[in-house]
């Protein structure tokens, strides 16, 4: 039997209830500033042993922005929950639409309940400490796995409103501790952190720039809201920018903040001995107890707002039929992907529950393994997009610029295909186990075996279900009814598509 049409208010986001502060806290909120300036930071001055890690990610903001021209110039003309996935399907073609959006599933799927796995284990340490408060980490990822799934189908303001008091905290005391490190210096101000040449001539630089930028991973989200923004074209564009901007001062100031204070020749020793401590440690005891807190209340606010992105991208291909009907309808009084939340909500939960019934370490397994091969997904849809860019305004300029429609994806094309590489050469290290390990080739090989799996469906579906077909990757202001989808206008598809 086939599925119920949906009526247009089952079927349709809640329309202008993002302005851009609110979709930059969702954005800012997933890039989570302060777990990456405590874990991500130490972790490369550990790892890699140089210094340079605020040049690092200069460079890699510098890529994003120039990726971000062609992605912008893309949200201008197509609104889609979908993104990526939409804009896949307008510039290459639908099968490799399909493909990039079972990817994309999967990929932020990863990323959101990965931080189960590093919330469990970070609040039940730290309840244990503090208040004697013995349970098990899964409790507490439970906790906050019911608190995200109510919200998950709550109004989408109500969570940037929480987003916003959560984000405002945690930047604002971020700020105070590189400010307190920057205040005591270990032997003056050197430039080391930020000086570009101490990248080159370094076997691990590849890791360096592949680890950095999934740092920025979540930045890609603002056109994920676009549908339920106010003026969709210019919010996207303001909060992208700014965001990129905002996050990579924040990280470059953490990473220059922990030279100075610590000394270019001691950074990374101190790194591989405190870890996290070493951001925290840099204020005085209550500083350092504030920042523990929002370090915990930073996870929370990356697995709402990841939550919130993977809702919708499974409701965009659930509207379209790509996958079940049901995924596309939202709840009427808040206007939220209701059936797709919840379904990101049972995947939640079936992680968690098969991680504490086998008692496989969380922080390692789900939290760093799922997390890392989640971002590395991304990025290889931040490659796949930026070639669909230049495909797209080949067959139409649209009235955009060359450097919009080719030089600009071009260079980020070059860019982020280099950082594909570097992350397949060096994911041994990205992972941290031993090369030819199955982690080392089964993660990441997971997400060829899906995209393929959604070629292949694309196809099927362009012979069987042409109504269906026709129907992928199509402006939302202009999605025809869900059974009954109109055939694309605009430029046409790529031979053979």
């Amino acid at each position: 039997m086939s599925a119920p049409i949906a009526t247009a208010g089952e079927s349709a986001l809640a329309k202008d209830r993002l302005g851009v502060p609110a979709v930059m806290f969702f954005i800012l909120s997933a890039i989570a500033p302060m777990t990456v300036a405590a874990g991500v930071v130490p972790t490369l001055y550990a790892v890699t042993g140089l210094s340079a890690i605020g040049a690092a990610f200069v460079g890699v903001a510098i890529v994003l922005a120039v990726f971000a021209v062609g992605y912008v110039a893309m949200a201008r003309h197509i609104t889609n929950a979908g993104a990526l996935y939409a804009y896949v399907s307008r510039g290459l073609g639908r099968p490799l639409g399909v493909g990039a959006a079972l990817v994309a599933a999967l990929a932020y799927n990863m990323l959101q309940v990965g931080l189960y796995g590093m919330f469990g284990p970070t609040l039940a340490g730290y309840l244990s400490d503090k208040l004697g408060i013995d349970l098990s980490w899964w409790v507490w990822a439970l906790a906050a796995w019911l608190l995200v799934a109510v919200l998950g189908v709550l109004r989408v303001d109500l969570n940037g409103r929480v987003l916003a008091v959560l984000l405002s905290a945690e930047v604002l005391v971020l700020l105070v501790l590189a400010i307190a490190g920057l205040g005591n210096p270990a032997s003056g101000y050197p430039l080391t952190s930020l000086s570009p040449g101490g990248l080159f001539g370094h076997a691990g630089v590849g890791a360096l720039l592949v680890t950095a930028l999934l740092g920025f991973v979540g930045f890609e989200a603002s056109a994920v809201f676009s549908e339920e923004a106010k003026d969709p074209r210019r919010t996207v564009r303001i909060a992208t920018y700014t965001s990129l901007a905002v996050i990579a001062a924040v990280y470059t100031l953490a990473s220059w903040a922990m030279s100075v204070h610590y000394g270019d020749d001691q950074v990374a020793a101190v790194a591989g001995q405190q870890g996290p401590g070493m951001l925290f440690s840099m204020a005085n005891s209550t500083m350092a107890e504030v920042a523990t807190v929002l370090f915990m209340t930073s996870l929370f606010a990356a697995m709402l707002s990841f939550h919130n992105a993977v809702g919708r991208y499974m409701f965009a291909l659930g509207r379209e039929r790509v996958l079940p009907a049901p995924l596309g309808r939202t709840e009427p009084r808040s206007g939220a992907p209701r059936t797709a939340s919840l379904t990101q909500s049972a995947i939640g939960l079936g992680v968690i529950v098969v991680y504490a019934l086998a008692g496989w370490d969380p922080m390692v397994r789900l939290f760093f393994w799922l997390g890392t091969s989640g971002a590395f997904g991304v990025l290889c849809l931040l490659a796949t997009t930026s070639i669909a860019v230049i495909s797209f305004f080949a067959r139409e300029p649209r009235g955009e610029s060359v450097f919009v429609r080719l030089i600009a994806p071009g260079l980020a094309t070059l860019a982020l295909l280099g950082m594909v590489w570097a992350g397949v050469a060096n994911y041994p290290t990205l992972l941290g186990v031993e090369p030819g390990s199955v982690e080392a080739w089964a993660l990441p090989g997971s997400f060829a075996i899906v995209a393929a799996i959604g070629i292949l469906y694309g196809l099927w579906l362009r012979s069987a279900r042409p109504a269906v077909y026709q129907g992928i990757g199509l402006d939302a202001a202009v999605m025809p009814a869900p059974e009954r989808p109109a055939p694309l206008t605009g430029p046409a598809e790529p031979a053979g598509t």
